[in-house]
């Protein structure tokens, strides 16, 4: 049983994809990206950025699909990026909604809906 879980363990760290090499540890830094992505699903629609989110979508489904054409073809890449797109297309949704949403109201409540309130000093 040991010398089976060596050569596991083995196969993994010497994989071409493995920890010895970038390959495994930019996308487990890209992670954060996901982490950051989940995190704003609590913020309200109105403070997303739309450019950001547009970005992190399109690099997410891009990303996705390069991650199973290069060589060696990276799982791990593979599965962040589907996450960050998710996660992005998700954000999308969210913004779209809002934005629905203020085309219903009146004219008087969607200006008081977008405007910014004016700091005193």
């Amino acid at each position: 049983m040991a010398s089976a879980s060596a050569s596991w363990f083995s196969k993994f760290l010497n994989h071409p994809a493995g920890p010895k090499t970038i390959h495994f540890w930019a996308p487990a830094m890209k992670w954060g990206l996901v982490i950051a992505g989940l995190s704003d699903l609590q913020r309200p629609a109105e403070k997303l950025s739309l450019t950001q989110t547009i970005a992190l979508a399109a690099t997410g489904i891009i990303w996705s699909r390069y991650s199973l054409v290069i060589t060696p073809v990276n799982y791990n890449l593979f599965s962040v990026n589907i996450f960050v797109g998710a996660t992005g297309c998700y954000q999308l949704y969210r913004i779209w909604d809002y934005k629905q949403g203020l085309k219903k109201l009146p004219a008087a409540e969607t200006a008081a809906a977008t405007a910014t309130p004016v700091q005193s000093k």
